[in-house]
């Protein structure tokens, strides 16, 4: 049908060639190896530092490394629909703009207000993690009892308000703004660090590891404190009727689409790909080659971890002052009296997280930058520095998080992540089989090996995962979509820049 109203579709050829709009370009800078860095650095954080311990504590038991390799998957068939829409369409806004070229306006501003959901709330949520492990080292320097106080946070009211996430954000913001080959280079000194921690992780936990801890590897299913689970069981276990999605099968599947969170990041690789010198080269291996690193670093440490301690000491307790003690990879080490162990984990945890918010808070700003240079967002957001960065669209973010990040809860927020996440993974996967069969002309330096049956795959891969978070989660997630629809047709409809065109006799709109 035609691309008109809300089909209306943006050519690949224009999206490249708004990228040399003046007072909105960006500057190439970057190489295979940059994007290798950030995407290992924004992978490695969350998912090793502290979901492992907690989904492991929670969910599954000694089964966790089987969540990861589940997630790992999923991301492995999305990765590959990823890498080939970023060689054919080299344009900041990763799905978003992806989406454009393939389903139309509707769904690409569907899909970049998913991207907010899925990038924003990730920092916040990273964030208030880095600020566990800032309470953590604290404790260590001052030599209060970590496990009946906390000092990053305090109460006014009812309301929790962490000045540790809040530090963070404001730190990070500045230095995106100073320039994306800065953060490059911090984020390279960083990631080393990070993998030299995890390595320590893997090779020093070796000698605690107890083959007793791995029995039962899936224990059996738990119903929830209080009984009836409701909202606050996955979809997939609502469905089929069972008691709840703690341990067993279901909270093995559970697990996995809790863990997707800590691969989060690689598709992050694809909204940089308007700053690299070599875009069609580049981006595809910096994508492949961040998630073939960090899928066998996360199952070494997850396999290490629950043979270190046995799973019930990770889980999840709440402490006299009413907040909830999340066990991470430093618990790990002290149960088995290595205070030594603990304290490296820690420390290295707080730096490696700092590249993670750091990197989810680039892709987010990205994918702003691009939405407002087509006018679906107010247009001064596309406007570049001197310095060839997004600095008015770094600011707003950057406040924007800090504002999610001090005050909601980090648990709530990495959910709300995975399932934004998913939903765009779904999308771009079948937006590869659209456009070979729309734009077959187009020169794509990689291309996903078995379309279309890799990416449908890739889809029911993601569904699945999908289908195991919480209820609530897709309350949530169905609340978010409506309030965008509803900017969508307040806003962003009159002033897309596209239609503006086509209502002056510009652009032909391509055929979906």
């Amino acid at each position: 049908m035609p691309g008109n109203g809300l089909w209306r579709t943006k050519s690949v050829e224009q999206s490249i060639k708004d990228t040399d709009e003046p007072g909105s370009k960006l500057r190439r800078s970057l190489s295979t190896w940059d994007l290798t860095v950030f995407g290992v650095a924004v992978v490695i954080g969350a998912g090793i530092f502290t979901l492992t311990a907690r989904t492991a504590g929670d969910y599954t038991g000694p089964s966790v490394a089987v969540s990861f390799i589940i997630a790992a998957i999923a991301c492995a068939l999305a990765a590959m629909c990823y890498a080939e829409f970023a060689s054919t369409v080299p344009v900041a806004g990763s799905a978003y703009t992806f989406s454009y070229a393939t389903f139309g306006e509707f769904v690409a501003w569907i899909i970049g207000w998913d991207l907010i959901l899925e990038l924003a709330v990730g920092a916040a949520a990273v964030a208030r993690n880095w600020s566990i492990y800032l309470n953590t080292v604290l404790a260590y320097l001052f030599d209060f009892d970590e496990g009946a106080k906390t000092v990053t946070a305090f109460k006014i009211g009812a309301i929790t308000i962490d000045w540790g996430a809040l530090v963070v954000i404001g730190g990070l913001t500045t230095l995106l703004v100073l320039g994306t080959k800065l953060s490059s280079r911090v984020s390279m000194v960083i990631t080393i660090i990070k993998v030299a921690i995890v390595l320590f992780v893997i090779f020093a936990g070796l000698f605690f590891v107890k083959a007793a801890n791995y029995s039962p590897f899936i224990p059996p299913s738990k119903a929830p404190a209080g009984g009836d689970a409701g909202v606050n069981q996955s979809l997939f276990a609502a469905i089929a009727g069972s008691e709840g999605s703690n341990f067993g099968i279901f909270g093995l599947l559970a697990g996995a689409s809790l863990v997707f969170f800590a691969f989060i990041g690689f598709d992050i690789v694809a909204t940089t790909a308007e700053e690299t010198k070599n875009p069609q080269r580049s981006v595809p291996r910096g994508i492949l080659f961040s998630l073939g690193i960090v899928t066998v670093l996360y199952v070494s440490v997850s396999l290490v971890v629950v043979g270190m301690v046995k799973y019930g000491d990770l889980a999840t307790t709440t402490k006299p002052d009413g907040s909830q003690d999340k066990k991470t990879l430093a618990t790990a080490f002290a149960a088995n009296g290595a205070q030594w162990g603990e304290q490296i984990v820690s420390i290295g945890a707080l730096i490696g997280l700092t590249t993670v918010v750091m990197v989810l808070m680039l892709g987010q700003i990205r994918v702003i930058f691009a939405m407002g240079r087509d006018g679906l967002f107010p247009r001064w957001l596309s406007k570049s520095s001197d310095r060839g960065t997004p600095a008015r669209a770094t600011w707003v973010v950057g406040g924007l998080i800090a504002i999610a990040a001090t005050f909601f809860p980090a648990d709530k927020l990495e959910e709300m992540t995975n399932v934004g996440t998913l939903f765009a993974f779904v999308l771009v996967s079948a937006g590869v089989i659209v456009l070979r069969k729309t734009r077959p002309d187009l020169t794509r330096s990689f291309k996903a090996p078995g379309v279309p049956w890799l990416p449908i795959l890739a889809i029911i891969a993601c569904a699945w995962l999908m289908l195991n978070l919480e209820v609530l989660t897709w309350i949530r997630f169905v609340i978010w979509l409506a309030v965008g629809v509803v900017i969508y047709f307040g806003y962003s409809r009159r002033n897309s820049r596209l239609g503006q065109r086509m209502a002056d006799g510009g652009e032909v709109p391509t055929k979906v």
